[in-house]
């Protein structure tokens, strides 16, 4: 499935049926507006979208949500560490998150499901740790 949206539009709506994609060949990462679409609970008016630049501003934000998270649930914790399993699992838990990435040469948003986009942090947290490394 693919979602056109009006030039100009920034209006999104978010569905379970975006979950159910399948990944389409490759998608640019560089530069690709990206819509993060949450939903926290089942509650629908809990819905919210945040919009970045890119696939991986995109990813450090979902990993932003997930620290903000456990700021409020930690509150009196001077530092919180977590490793990539509790960030899944958090992203598991939530009613639904789906990631909408603007596709130049269709003029498109393809969107993307809760699996993409933890193969997308994993990818980011390696690559970040890998450059730590050096």
């Amino acid at each position: 499935m693919i979602l056109r949206l009006g030039q100009g539009s920034k209006q999104a709506r978010t569905s379970s049926e975006y979950n159910n994609n399948v990944r389409s060949p490759q998608v640019e990462t560089v530069i690709s507006h990206t819509i993060l679409l949450v939903q926290p609970t089942k509650r629908p008016e809990g819905r919210t979208y945040a919009d970045y630049e890119s696939v991986n501003e995109c990813m450090e934000g979902v990993c932003k949500m997930y620290e903000e998270h456990l700021k409020r649930m930690n509150p009196n914790s001077p530092s919180i560490t977590y490793d990539i399993s509790q960030l899944f699992d958090f992203i598991d838990d939530l009613a639904d998150l789906s990631c909408l990435v603007y596709r130049a040469d269709t003029q498109t948003y393809q969107p993307y499901n809760k699996d993409w986009i933890k193969e997308k942090i994993y990818v980011l947290l390696r690559r970040q740790a890998q450059q730590a490394a050096k």
